[in-house]
């Protein structure tokens, strides 16, 4: 059998570089946003938010009004009675539940999402979710897990949603794949196809879109992450004794392709099947990113945290788009996802993980980035000064991953600076 041809790597990557780690004012979306794009992949459940009139006007923001179809999420509002403990929480919330089931029988699983520590809201969601999933099982499994700001960034709350899942699934002996974060429904087919074509034996995913797809764990189970952002995910996973596959992430041509590969290599799949498998996407995808990277190539980019998708795409920008990296911030950097793509960087950009945000505009504006990746809180003033910027929220609502999708990722970073080139002429 002939080996697989390996990535070529920095002869010096940030693997090892220092890392900047500051704590102080953050600009960053809570935890409670994941419910968003967790409500539409998750087919038969429901998020019930406990929280204040606050979160349930953040939650109306960011998802729209549903004027033609029932939304699959909620809030259960705490008013001040219940906040000064002079009300009996767990009762009103048992009573909004059965209201709830009795109206939506469609949904097979219930999240319990608090918007705050427990300390705040008075209410111990955990015994809630054991206490409610005796009363409607089986026809209900009911879980927690927590979305506040205090607690959880922006993308944190599906790593803190999928970590609640794993507890619960079954054991299983057999030999299989998982396939770990919620993806766009097209983007996950298009993944597992290729898994498949491969002669992957079983291909699970976590979630799944609907509790009637059965998803089992253990011994035999090895899982792939494809998102960075599932730290706490993987843990649980690991604990309950499947095997991590660590590998780049799949954004763009190379990082589709280490991670298929790492596949690959972990079920004994021949390199000349994996070419077979993997000779016609890849093509398409370096066509397709190196027509939208020409804006890109010699560009510098800096990055605030936000989604912790800001390490991989900085390898792919770095890369495959020909854009050096000045700094590269992300909110947590679960090195045990990461270490990959940070070993493909080459050295150079600050890493920092944390934020106090005054200090970092203060490295950015002296850096002077042709791009700066961030949120939308910090977008329109640094736009104002002059910079060209991308909103990093985009990256979590748009499929990006795989193949197919590489050239639209490029495009997304070369849209900014071709819309500045438009304003300067």
């Amino acid at each position: 059998m002939n080996a697989f041809t390996q990535i070529n790597p920095p002869s010096t990557g940030c693997g090892n570089a220092p890392v900047l780690k500051q704590r102080g004012q953050r600009e960053v979306f809570c935890g409670l946003t994941s419910i968003v794009w967790l409500h539409r992949k998750i087919q038969d459940a429901f998020f019930l938010v406990v929280g204040s009139r606050t979160c349930a006007h953040l939650l109306q923001s960011a998802a729209g009004v549903m004027i033609f179809a029932e939304p699959r999420f909620g809030t259960a509002i705490l008013e001040e009675k219940d906040l000064a403990g002079l009300a009996d929480a767990n009762e009103e919330l048992d009573r909004e539940v059965e209201r709830l089931l009795a109206r939506r029988p469609d949904i097979r699983q219930l999240f319990l999402v608090g918007s705050c520590p427990s300390e705040v809201i008075k209410l111990d969601l955990s015994r809630a979710a054991e206490r409610l999933t005796q009363a409607h099982a089986p026809q209900v499994r009911v879980l927690n897990f927590t979305g506040s700001g205090i607690e959880t960034t922006f993308t944190q709350g599906e790593d803190e949603c999928l970590a609640s899942m794993v507890p619960v699934l079954p054991e299983t002996e057999a030999e299989q794949l998982l396939l770990v974060g919620a993806l766009p429904d097209v983007v996950e087919d298009q993944l597992v196809g290729l898994i498949e074509a491969l002669g992957v034996p079983v291909v699970k995913a976590l979630p799944s879109r609907s509790a009637d797809v059965e998803v089992g764990i253990g011994p035999n189970t090895k899982f792939i992450v494809a998102q960075p952002f599932l730290g706490a995910t993987a843990g649980a996973l690991t604990g309950r004794g499947a095997q991590h596959l660590a590998a780049p992430f799949p954004f763009g041509e190379e990082g589709t392709t280490a991670w298929l590969r790492t596949i690959a290599e972990a079920f004994n799949v021949s390199p000349e099947k994996f070419d077979e498998v993997t000779a016609a996407p890849r093509a398409r995808a370096q066509k397709a990113v190196a027509a939208a990277s020409e804006r890109l190539s010699g560009k510098s980019v800096f990055f605030f945290p936000d989604s912790q998708l800001e390490i991989p795409l900085a390898r792919f920008l770095t890369r495959e788009c020909g854009m050096t990296a000045l700094e590269i911030g992300a909110p947590y950097i679960h090195r045990d996802l990461v270490s990959a793509d940070l070993d493909l960087i080459a050295e150079g950009p600050v890493l920092s993980e944390g934020q106090d945000v005054d200090l970092q505009l203060d490295r950015c504006r002296a850096a002077k980035p042709d791009l700066t990746v961030c949120g939308l809180g910090l977008a329109n003033p640094l736009e104002a000064e002059g910079l060209a910027t991308k909103w990093a929220i985009e990256l979590v609502f748009t499929p990006i991953h795989g193949y197919e999708q590489a050239g639209d990722l490029a495009a997304l970073f070369a849209k900014p600076l071709k819309r500045r080139e438009g304003l300067t002429l």
